[in-house]
């Protein structure tokens, strides 16, 4: 199948009516509607809040993306005229796309990133990074949105999270038995977290890469179980990070590689799978690798842009010398980019992006280079800022891409439905910064810090702590890197090890591992039919978990 032309060329059709419209006469809905845009902005805000108050008082981050869809739908059936267009599957995935992107962009990108320099003591510098951090989360997620459809980043692959809100939507669109299915996972998922279970990690592994999730629940057990095993915790001493280190190289290395070869426009389709004459339109790659690289070399000349304005906010032009700053602007675009690449490509396969570790890396690899406490403290808050806002856009296209499926003609009217979802959001992003701005001091002087922000200041203030840092780093790269090597680009499985060795969360490697057995042994039962129920179970238990993160802010308060 030939690629077709960028979406700004792509006229975009008048606006749909209802839901679930699939003619080829009906247009995408847009954010400009007016009951759509009060919708966003009102969803925008209350993610905001649960995001903010979530990491500030508890340190974790909730996917908000079902609770989204859950209040569009109830919105939906609200009996007055002017709310029956938010029944329409499309309009809902627009108001996830908002809330969540508002939820991840405030708790992750802003607030913790604000909170390495106020938490450094440089409280002056709050202000400047949080003008910083937001503009590498712009950017952050204007990669991903052009980037998305790419061989490297393919609409079919898991996503889970994507798959969980728009398996959610449909089922609550359709009704029937998908949506007891549906509703029955949920429930468990939600029962687990009240028992401190983690079922979204069972849920995840009935819709990922069994592959890349079988690396992924090996990596959770060592990280668990290295102490009884092994007599060592693996996850101290900077080993797993040494593996991610050598998993990440390999996997930008793949990456160049992939962008740099040249290939037949006839064969610019996925890999695996039927005949091209016999293959799913809806699979065919949206975005060919010239356009890929474009994306990622202007995404890197935006980060650099971010950087300097970053270093002049923050008064760094006067404390370093213009060798040194050129330098520091350089690594720190070049940080934001390859951490964004790595944590897309661990939620791409899994749901679960390593952004604390990837960011330590640099962090340390900046100690190691010599980088001053200061620049170095929002060299951190710079790269934190930016991979879960991008992971977070890759769910939600996911979600949307399911949900366009069956519209003709398809590509039109998917691109125009990902240029909305980028502009649902922005919605949220704004939202996001303007509730930071108002709540960060009120958060702050309680002492409600973000932990992993403590982690970062800390590690700026007192340096490594122990010798022998880049000797373990580089000797856990070797593992790292051939096993990232062996799997290749599809299967991501040095990324995922390394992503299960950086999270301690007791029995999720037996939730991963067991849920992947189940999925084996009923696919050879059921056959070709048992992706798509297992894939309703796992969009349950990811939903139910979700639901019961967003209920946390209740505990919060």
């Amino acid at each position: 199948m030939s690629h077709h032309t960028s979406p700004s060329a792509t006229a975009p059709p008048p606006a749909d009516s209802g839901p679930g419209v699939t003619t080829s006469g009906s247009g995408h809905p847009r954010v400009t509607e007016p009951v759509v845009f009060i919708v966003l902005a009102v969803l925008s805000v209350v993610g905001a809040v649960i995001g903010a108050d979530l990491v500030a008082k508890l340190g974790i981050s909730a996917n908000t993306s079902v609770v989204g869809a859950l209040i569009a739908m109830l919105i939906g059936r609200i009996p007055l005229a002017g709310l029956r267009s938010m029944r329409s599957v499309h309009r809902q995935n627009l108001a996830q796309s908002a809330i969540s992107a508002a939820t991840f962009a405030s708790a992750n990108a802003l607030l913790t990133s604000i909170a390495v320099p106020y938490v450094f003591g440089r409280k002056d510098l709050v202000w400047p990074m949080l003008i910083g951090s937001f503009a590498g989360l712009l950017i952050d997620t204007w990669v991903l949105y052009r980037s998305f459809g790419s061989r490297l980043l393919p609409a079919d692959a898991a996503w889970p999270p994507g798959q969980a809100a728009a398996e959610t939507i449909k089922a609550g669109d359709k009704g029937g038995k998908r949506a007891l299915v549906l509703g029955a996972g949920t429930l468990v998922g939600l029962g687990g977290t009240l028992f401190s279970l983690p079922l979204s990690a069972a849920g995840v592994a009935f819709l990922g890469n069994v592959w890349a999730l079988l690396m992924f629940g090996v990596g959770l057990g060592l990280r668990e179980f290295s102490p009884d095993l092994f007599h060592t915790d693996l996850g101290a001493g900077y080993v797993p990070h040494g593996v991610m280190v050598g998993a990440g190289v390999v996997a930008l290395g793949q990456a160049v590689f992939m962008l740099v070869r040249r290939r037949p426009a006839r064969q610019e389709q996925p890999a695996a799978g039927p005949a091209p004459s016999d293959r799913d339109e809806t699979t065919a790659y949206t975005v060919d690798e010239k356009a890929l690289r474009r994306s990622l070399v202007r995404g890197y000349a935006l980060f650099v842009a971010g950087a300097v304005l970053l270093a002049v906010l923050g008064g760094l032009i006067g404390d370093m010398s213009p060798l040194g700053l050129l330098g520091w602007v350089l690594f720190a675009a070049f940080a934001a980019l390859v951490h964004e690449l790595i944590v897309g490509l661990a939620a791409m396969q899994s749901g679960w992006f390593p952004s604390f570790a990837v960011t330590l890396i640099f962090l340390v690899l900046g100690l190691l280079s010599g980088i001053p406490s200061v620049p170095l403290a929002l060299l951190v808050g710079y790269v934190s800022a930016t991979g879960p806002a991008f992971a977070d856009m890759g769910y939600d296209l996911k979600a949307g891409w399911l949900l366009r499926r069956d519209h003709r003609p398809w590509d039109p009217y998917e691109r125009e439905g990902r240029r909305e979802q980028f502009r649902a959001a922005l919605i949220g992003f704004a939202a996001a910064l303007a509730v930071v701005a108002v709540l960060w001091q009120s958060y702050f002087k309680q002492g409600l810090i973000p932990p992993v922000a403590k982690v970062y200041a800390d590690t700026v203030k007192n340096g490594l702590g122990e010798p022998g840092v880049l000797r373990t780093l580089l000797i856990w790269a070797v593992p790292g890197a051939l096993i990232q090597l062996i799997g290749g680009t599809r299967r991501q499985m040095g990324v995922m090890l390394a992503t299960g060795l950086l999270i301690l969360t007791p029995n999720a490697c037996w939730m991963v591992l067991a849920a992947l057995a189940v999925r084996v042994g009923y696919r050879k039962w059921r056959g070709p039919r048992a992706d798509e129920e297992l894939n309703l179970v796992g969009a349950g238990l990811i939903a139910g978990s979700s639901l019961g993160d967003s209920a946390q802010i209740i505990k919060a308060s």
